[in-house]
């Protein structure tokens, strides 16, 4: 009677583990999917550089400043589309070397 008790006692307590390990991953996946949009970010700033400016009209700081949140907001849902998959690409290399890092630890 008792041996079941502890047995379904270590069963509840791995099954309370596992929510903590989802909590984990899905921290895992935004934090990569943040990456990815600050990525597409610095890509998109560098790729507008290089549009040559015409003289007729310079822009405002405010325009410029607008622009700028504009881009933030166009990479962050790029990147929640599934953007170019490189959050996809960083999550599964980082989650694999938890599961080396984890298997390689002295027990």
């Amino acid at each position: 009677m008792e041996l079941t008790n502890r047995i379904q006692t270590l069963g509840q307590e791995k099954t309370a583990l596992k929510p903590n390990k989802n909590a984990k991953d899905e921290k895992l996946k935004e934090s990569c999917r943040e990456m990815e949009a600050v990525f597409l970010n610095m890509l998109l700033q560098q790729m507008r550089r290089t549009v040559p400016k015409s003289g007729i009209m310079d822009k405002s700081n405010a325009e410029e400043t607008m622009q700028s949140m504009l881009d933030g907001e166009v990479t962050q849902n790029m990147s929640k589309a599934g953007g170019m998959g490189l959050a996809d690409l960083l999550y599964r290399q980082l989650s694999e070397q938890g599961n080396i890092h984890k298997s390689q630890a002295p027990k």
